[in-house]
């Protein structure tokens, strides 16, 4: 029998689940930037809101509601629909920056999700992340590198608001608009690296090569001159005219086996290689050419 100096487990486990959701919620705050229900956004910066881009259909009167109840406006730093992330300025610097978690989020591992869609106060949902995936392609056609699927239930208005651990940390910006029907969950390593380039450079940089390519298997005497474990390369079907490609000499039947040192294996291995800082600068492209393995330096373009 129970004594009363004997901790109940549970409810210490409910009063630091309470104590999280009250400490994240200080980051949490209201996006209204659309006809609807507003939704919610993360204190990324001082100045800064990470929100999710598919609930910013303004680009003017945009408004912010902090915690407190303050109202505040904001203008668009920066959006990329391709990860359905947005970053919001404010005018003034009010906000206290949430905490991205120090790990990776675990199968498993307890999480909330947090919204604020209105004036009424901090909203919670609890889950477990039940699955950890990616690249995955989002319904714009772009690569996702990894995502976070949690059972917590994506309530209205929640889109742009975090998903957080026990202790409060974000562990990634939760939204609707990656997939048709299904809420997914940015890591928040992914989503701060995002926000970073979009508030310095309002865009995402994706590069090209200017090249069409398959998926085959690396032949015998291709992999002794690899020298590392690797199965499959991607065997070069067309290289665009004044493309980077052909600038740098890559040419039709060359196997790219890998970019700027990584193992390149499948078409969504590279393009998910392709981002940031890599575009623009001369990048070091593995290729087999008659079974032997050549290093081309390549200045990697930008798309469109």
């Amino acid at each position: 029998m129970a004594t009363e100096n004997q901790v109940n487990p549970l409810a210490a486990l409910s009063e630091a689940m309470a104590d999280a959701v009250s400490k994240a919620g200080l980051h949490v705050v209201t996006v209204d930037a659309r006809r609807r229900l507003p939704a919610s956004g993360i204190t990324y910066a001082s100045n800064l809101v990470l929100t999710a881009n598919h609930v910013v259909e303004r680009d003017e009167d945009i408004h912010i509601g902090l915690p407190n109840g303050d109202q505040l406006t904001a203008q668009i730093a920066g959006r990329d629909p391709g990860t359905d992330l947005a970053v919001l300025r404010l005018d003034k610097k009010v906000l206290s920056p949430a905490e991205p978690a120090p790990k990776p989020a675990r199968v498993g591992q307890l999480a909330l999700a947090l919204g604020r869609p209105d004036s009424e106060g901090i909203q919670a949902s609890l889950g477990v992340v039940s699955a950890i995936g990616g690249p995955v392609r989002t319904r714009r056609g772009n690569l996702l590198e990894n995502y976070l699927r949690t059972d917590t239930i994506p309530y209205p208005g929640f889109s742009g608001g975090p998903l957080i651990d026990t202790s409060a940390k974000v562990l990634g910006v939760n939204t609707s608009g990656l997939a048709p029907g299904v809420s997914l969950t940015i890591p928040s390593a992914l989503a701060w690296s995002i926000a970073e380039a979009l508030a310095q450079h309002g865009q995402v940089r994706r590069g090209y090569l200017g090249i069409r390519s398959q998926p085959v298997p690396i032949p015998e005497p291709g992999k002794q001159d690899l020298g590392r474990d690797q199965e499959s390369g991607l065997l070069l079907v067309g290289v665009e005219r004044g493309s980077p490609a052909e600038a740098g000499g890559l040419m039709v039947g060359d196997i790219l086996v890998g970019l700027a040192g990584e193992a390149i294996s499948d078409p969504d291995q590279l393009l998910s290689r392709l981002v940031g800082k890599i575009v623009g600068e001369p990048t070091l492209v593995e290729v087999l050419r008659g079974g032997k393995l050549m290093t081309i330096t390549v200045k990697i373009g930008q798309r469109p």
